[in-house]
């Protein structure tokens, strides 16, 4: 790469960090918050589920938006209000007031969804799939050791640490958004959000597409928010050993990626997202068996997110380019829906699995389960050689 394509691959690589930092950072603080606020742990844990809520809402604005006046002043507004919610949450002295801050937050950081138009718009071909590797193997390492970087903030700052941190991501990122993209415009007219949508949604086999994203982001994120209830509070980590735990499961994506990338050149995308959808299914069956067999434990847990987690990261960069590719001159209203459909289903998975607290780890094994075979069944549907239903 030229010097100006490391600095957007820069970019692009901060824009996923700080997707995950809302999320994976702040995990070890969740005994603090709810502490600090005198709230259960339970509420602590839903207002994660709140956040991807609130993404997925500004993500529907966002994208389409910037099909017509472009990606770059969106970005910018985006971050703008990241910082604001971020900096409204530390500074915050009662729970209503922090998680109306940590909305305003979600609300920012749906300007992320826009690193999939980016690439769209500036990439072409298998270095698109092959840039989607990338981040998400990326994703992979921020995620392995967000917890233990939470847990140091916690300690040197207080549970306000990776809020703070964030909003100095953020800033850095408005630096490299000014030097390194264009405010440019579509050449030709791109319709509103509504017919954007309306096109898209009325297209199935993008909507197939991108439930497979959706789908593997469920497992994921399910896992996410109930694993301060399972290793915390029933299996007694303390928030360090919380992090060690992570650092094995975050290193899931490392593999995997090596593995996508590999199978990316060798397989077509319906062979990736089987691969994918095979592996989900295996972790979910061995974690029914192991759960059925022995007592919950970190090699219980561990061992079949591992497994869930290599799939996900096979599944998820295929769907993604076969779903952006469908509408490459939509792509901001393509990505906003994509990454809806993606947040809206984690966030719903993840809610309903938390509400069954007694049997937290059962649930996951037979979600994933299903996952699995709800997503051979659509793969199937998709693979016929039926005409294509686009309006």
């Amino acid at each position: 790469m030229s010097s100006p394509g490391r600095r957007l691959l820069v970019l692009l690589a901060l824009m996923t960090l700080l997707g995950v930092f809302p999320v994976d950072v702040v995990l070890p603080s969740l005994q603090a918050l709810s502490q600090e606020f005198s709230v259960s742990l339970a509420s602590a844990s839903y207002s994660v589920s709140l956040f991807a809520i609130g993404v997925a809402v500004s993500q529907c604005a966002i994208g389409p938006l910037s099909d017509r006046i472009g990606r770059k002043r969106l970005l910018q507004a985006g971050l703008y209000a990241a910082i604001i919610g971020a900096l409204g949450c530390a500074l915050s002295d009662n729970y209503a007031s922090f998680t109306a801050f940590r909305l305003l937050q979600a609300l920012g950081c749906g300007c992320f969804a826009l690193s999939q138009a980016i690439i769209q718009d500036r990439y072409t071909g298998s270095r698109r799939n092959t840039l989607r590797i990338i981040l998400i193997t990326a994703s992979g390492l921020f995620i392995s050791t967000a917890p233990l970087a939470g847990s140091v903030l916690q300690n040197l700052l207080g549970w306000q640490g990776s809020f703070y941190v964030f909003s100095a991501f953020a800033c850095l990122a408005i630096v490299l958004c000014a030097r390194e993209l264009e405010n440019t415009r579509p050449t030709a007219p791109v319709p509103g959000a509504m017919k954007s949508y309306g096109l898209l949604v009325r297209d199935l086999r993008f909507l197939a597409y991108s439930l497979f994203s959706a789908f593997a982001f469920a497992c994921h994120f399910s896992f996410i928010v109930v694993s301060p209830l399972l290793l915390m509070d029933h299996l007694g980590l303390s928030k360090y050993g919380f992090s060690m735990v992570f650092l094995g499961y975050g290193c899931a994506y490392l593999g995997g990626g090596i593995l996508a990338s590999a199978i990316s050149r060798r397989a077509p995308a319906h062979s990736q997202i089987r691969i994918g959808l095979g592996l989900i299914g295996v972790a979910g069956g061995l974690l029914v068996v192991w759960l059925t067999v022995t007592t919950l434990s970190i090699m219980a847990l561990l061992v079949p997110m591992v497994i869930c987690t290599a799939g996900t990261t096979i599944l998820r960069p295929a769907a993604t380019c076969a779903a952006m590719g469908r509408h490459p001159d939509r792509a901001g209203a393509a990505a906003a829906l994509s990454n809806t459909l993606v947040f809206a289903i984690g966030g719903l998975a993840s809610g309903l699995i938390a509400l069954m607290e007694t049997r937290l780890p059962m649930s996951l094994g037979f979600g994933f389960i299903g996952v699995s075979l709800c997503g051979a069944w659509v793969l199937k549907a998709v693979s016929q050689p039926a005409s294509e239903a686009v309006a």
